[in-house]
């Protein structure tokens, strides 16, 4: 685990054959109050809550898991995470709360090829992802935790209920899937994407003032140059209709 800045730090995602989403543990260590941001691919539970073990994090400090979008990658080893650290509660976007609480796994699997591919190789059961929601986001909610505060963006387009996260006092975003630091986007093929609202949620993070970009993937940028996400939004805008 890794301190980004103060109140950040970051367990990296173990990519196996499907990339393992990046951890965020958000909050003032002392706070008692601390928030994970998506948990991580299948089977890769241990390894994050070994990761906060070795912070010296009480594991009833986490008090919440907050989702950027319920995609495999992020959700996979929720159950793991959520029976390792006990009274946790779930927030997710209204959008992806909801099939999940019906067992709606469309969102899980995006493509009904990737479910059969990912059930036969991990021993999965329809079902696995049927959770309880302890709160439904709906993006715009200024959320205060952990001495803290960040802002919830819905920003649909990767997904249906894809949000990001905004520290606006480290200038600090935390966009899920939705764009990364290397001048790449979020997948727009899957169940409950759309490129025209990926296109608007882009230039909506734009208009933010951003040193501090948190992906779910790949690499982290603590200097982000400006005008990066707009940039970066220009170039995909002719291929997201």
């Amino acid at each position: 685990m890794t301190e980004v800045m103060e109140g950040v730090r970051f367990i990296r995602g173990q990519d196996d054959m499907i990339p393992d989403a990046h951890v965020y543990v958000l909050g003032d260590l002392t706070s008692g109050d601390l928030t994970l941001v998506d948990a991580g691919l299948i089977q890769k539970g241990p390894y994050k809550i070994e990761s906060l073990k070795r912070m010296g994090i009480p594991l009833e400090d986490i008090r919440r898991i907050i989702m950027t979008h319920t995609h495999l990658d992020h959700i996979g080893c929720l159950r793991e995470l959520l029976e390792d650290l006990g009274n946790a509660e779930l927030w997710v976007h209204e959008l992806e709360a909801d099939p999940l609480e019906d067992g709606d796994e469309r969102t899980v699997y995006g493509m009904e090829m990737f479910r059969g591919m990912c059930q036969s190789q991990y021993g999965l059961k329809p079902g696995d992802f049927k959770f309880s929601v302890d709160r439904k986001l709906r993006g715009d909610e200024m959320l205060v935790f952990g001495g803290m505060e960040w802002q919830v963006l819905h920003i649909p387009g990767h997904s249906a209920g894809s949000i990001g996260l905004y520290n606006a006092a480290q200038r600090a975003l935390i966009p899920g899937d939705v764009v990364y630091a290397d001048s790449a986007i979020g997948r727009f093929d899957m169940h409950g994407a759309d490129g025209t609202a990926l296109k608007d949620s882009l230039f909506r993070l734009a208009e933010l003032e951003v040193d501090a970009l948190l992906p779910g993937h790949n690499r982290i940028v603590t200097d982000l140059p400006p005008g990066y996400i707009r940039r970066t939004a220009e170039q995909w805008s002719p291929h997201l209709g």
